[in-house]
């Protein structure tokens, strides 16, 4: 293995990728645009209880699809593209970094405002037939600060490693979105009584007709609850294809598998909504951790939601030089899934003592919050980092955890550092 590409694994098992080497796989979506190709683990996981055998060394490919810049390839069809950490060292996530996480493989590549619309259906009075333009011009905006995090964020972590796409920390971003509030849509639909849950769809398909189509749901109440929205916008400009243009569903506090991207139908319905994705798909131990074990996997399961506290390392990177009696600035960022962060401590000898870390200003509850701390080490070797976060719930990480799905990862982060 040559320099660049030692170098490169190494960090991207830190959890850090700040450079765009290696491997780079261009892709153009458009009108009769096919994507590349992309090599795909084809093995199977390891049976329940069975040790999970020594992961082979991650090849790293970097895409560059249209609106976006170099992000880490997880698969083409459908898009999964991971963010590279060093975008983490910015409050709000460009645009152009943000991950990309589409279930169906057959994705709208292109969208005519002129003719887009979105309905606003089922269990009401009034129906509505809206364009992008109505939306902006009919109803007060709203903007709010919020992390997006995909469900299987982290995933490459767990151990005995799960099936699925293997994320490390980038499957995530945080952004502020501004659109039309959702209880504004559906007073203007007039609702009728007795409503119970509100059902999403989006514009991607599957490529066979007995796949299931992508659609979610929420409790009637939580629709209307005042912080789901309808985006229209990502930081200040239009969303960009691969993250749902031209309207994504915005779900503060919860999993990114609710926020559906080409949003085009709203249904209310007056019994409880029922497909695959929410039925069997993103399912969960019903615990508060949601941690069970790989020899006794738990029957009682519930859909995955709201999001749990953690924290992570945005720097060191893994090639900067860090010097023995020499303050270095220890940075990363905390969030949980809509308290806010009370506290993050931060440990330089392996857990053994703890120090309190400097909280950023907080740009909202759903957002993250970035924190720093001063480590000057005194002697040169090898130290391990660890971080964990606190919310003003009192919630806090966990030293272990596991489930079947490597759902909903927050272990205190680990980083291994050398002192020179």
């Amino acid at each position: 293995m040559d320099e660049i590409s030692t170098r490169l694994l190494r960090a991207y098992r830190g959890g850090l990728l700040n450079r765009r080497i290696f491997l780079q796989a261009a892709a153009a979506l458009g009108a009769g645009a096919m994507l590349p190709a992309c090599k795909k683990e084809s093995k199977s996981p390891p049976a329940v209880g069975a040790a999970a055998p020594a992961p082979p060394e991650p090849v790293v490919q970097m895409a560059q699809f249209p609106e976006k810049t170099n992000l880490i390839l997880l698969t083409d069809r459908p898009p999964q593209l991971e963010t590279p950490l060093e975008y983490f060292r910015q409050d709000l996530t460009p645009n152009d970094a943000f991950f990309v996480r589409w279930h169906l493989s057959m994705i709208p590549t292109k969208v005519d405002l002129n003719e887009f619309r979105l309905n606003v259906g089922g269990h009401v009075d009034n129906e509505l037939t809206l364009s992008v333009d109505d939306l902006r011009k009919q109803f007060d905006p709203f903007s709010i600060v919020a992390v997006n995090q995909c469900s299987g964020n982290s995933r490459s972590f767990f151990s005995p490693r799960v099936f699925g796409g293997q994320w490390g920390n980038g499957a995530m971003g945080n952004a502020k979105w501004t659109g039309v509030r959702l209880r504004d849509l559906l007073r203007k639909a007039k609702v009728k009584d007795l409503a119970v849950d509100v059902g999403f769809a989006g514009r991607d398909n599957a490529p066979l007709p007995t796949t299931p189509s992508f659609a979610k749901s929420l409790a009637f109440d939580h629709a209307m609850d005042g912080e789901v929205m309808v985006a229209y916008e990502m930081n200040d400009a239009p969303l960009p294809m691969l993250n749902g243009f031209p309207l994504r569903l915005i779900v503060p506090g919860w999993f990114g598998t609710y926020w559906v991207k080409a949003l085009t139908q709203i249904t209310v319905l007056p019994e409880k909504f029922k497909n695959f994705w929410m039925d069997k798909a993103y399912h969960v131990p019903n615990n508060p951790q949601i941690n069970e074990s790989p020899t006794a996997l738990d029957k009682d399961t519930v859909p995955i939601s709201r999001m749990l506290v953690r924290s992570l390392f945005v720097r060191p990177g893994p090639e900067e030089h860090i010097f023995a009696g020499k303050e270095y600035p220890v940075e990363g960022l905390a969030f949980d899934g809509g308290s806010g962060i009370k506290m993050v401590e931060v440990s330089a000898d392996g857990g053994t003592n703890w120090y309190a870390a400097n909280l950023d200003g907080d740009l909202g509850k759903y957002s993250w919050r970035r924190w720093r701390f001063g480590w000057t080490p005194k002697s040169s070797g090898t130290y391990k980092l660890m971080v964990r976060a606190t919310s003003n719930t009192g919630e806090t990480q966990q030293t272990s955890q596991w489930n079947r799905s490597g759902y909903a990862r927050n272990v205190i982060e680990q980083l291994s550092v050398t002192v020179g």
